[in-house]
């Protein structure tokens, strides 16, 4: 463990393949602290190995990575300030959106932007992550059923995610069924946005809905341009918790009327806004103002694929998505 003593920052990608890598940080955290700095990265096996072993408490702050933004390709975003309405921007990056939607938020598909390409990164990515990183990380039996799951995924996303169903479909236990949706989480295939309640018991309880890191994957028009919504909307999330030390929590709205909201954006346990995500539909979602009327939800959007969207309709900002995602992070 020899640095160079001008360097400021030190940087270890993959360190987790190091088997004892906590032991060696936190040794020469604490021997060097006051001269160098340390970045940690890896991909999502790096976040699982974090939980188990040596304790690194109270030595590191752990930040979320995100595929990339409309923001970041666009060149604008800022960082919202909590209950402030958007700073909603000019607009203009039709192009990039339409990219995004396409080609997802992950470096290499996105750069390169060729459909066959796209196509074989994710024969390798469904590769990877099932003959590497959870075989070697999490005992299951049955591989095979649980990429037969991860295939049934991406034609829910945006629907209240039944396990039952789903249990059904592969005849499968719910114990097994529960473990594997929670190992695919954990390894960032997928994620979920549980329903708005009173209390967190009651929310876990219903039924979540389920979203794709990457969104490419999702063959339906709508339900992937909600993904893409939602995957802005959580790096937003993320990064007021990760660096702004909030408690921000995205959840979706629905009643037992069928009333439902796509997503509600809630800081320290307080509405913040809600957001209806729309193709192509300009007329206010009723259900939009009914929930925003009930929580008393300080500033609602429709967001549209369409572009050239912006004005007000009664509480309801009517936006296109160029000019609501480019606002975000």
């Amino acid at each position: 463990a020899q640095w160079p003593a001008d360097a400021e920052l030190l940087i270890f990608d993959e360190l987790h393949k190091y088997r004892p890598w906590k032991r060696l940080i936190k040794g020469e955290y604490d021997v060097h602290k006051s001269r160098h700095k340390f970045l940690v990265t890896g991909s999502s096996r790096l976040d699982v190995f974090r939980r188990g072993g040596d304790s690194l408490q109270g030595r590191y702050h752990h930040y979320r990575m995100h595929p990339f933004s409309l923001a970041e390709l666009a060149g604008g975003g800022a960082v919202p300030e909590p209950f402030q309405e958007l700073r909603l921007g000019a607009g203009g990056a039709e192009s990039d959106l339409k990219t995004l939607e396409r080609f997802g938020g992950f470096p290499e598909p996105l750069m390169r932007q060729d459909a066959r390409a796209l196509g074989r990164w994710h024969n390798q990515k469904a590769d990877r992550l099932f003959r590497e990183d959870i075989r070697d990380l999490e005992p299951i039996r049955d591989l095979g059923t649980m990429k037969v799951l991860a295939d049934l995924l991406p034609a829910r996303v945006a629907s209240p995610l039944s396990v039952n169903s789903l249990r059904e479909d592969l005849e499968v236990s719910h114990g097994a069924l529960t473990h594997w949706l929670a190992v695919l989480e954990s390894f960032h295939y997928h994620f979920r946005i549980h329903p708005h309640a009173r209390g967190l018991v009651r929310s876990l309880k219903k039924e979540p809905k389920l979203y794709l890191w990457d969104w490419s994957e999702v063959p339906g028009e709508g339900a992937r341009f909600e993904n893409l919504v939602a995957s802005h909307l959580l790096k937003l999330a993320h990064f007021l918790h990760d660096h702004g030390g909030r408690k921000a929590e995205l959840r979706y709205l629905r009643d037992r009327a069928g009333r439902e909201v796509d997503f509600l954006m809630l800081v320290d346990e307080r509405p913040w806004f809600a957001v209806e995500a729309k193709l192509t539909d300009t007329v206010p979602a009723p259900d939009l103002r009914y929930f925003g009327e009930r929580l008393k939800v300080p500033h609602l959007y429709q967001v549209v694929r369409t572009a050239g969207v912006n004005h007000r309709s009664g509480q309801v900002r009517m936006v296109s998505a160029d000019r609501f995602l480019g606002s975000l992070l």
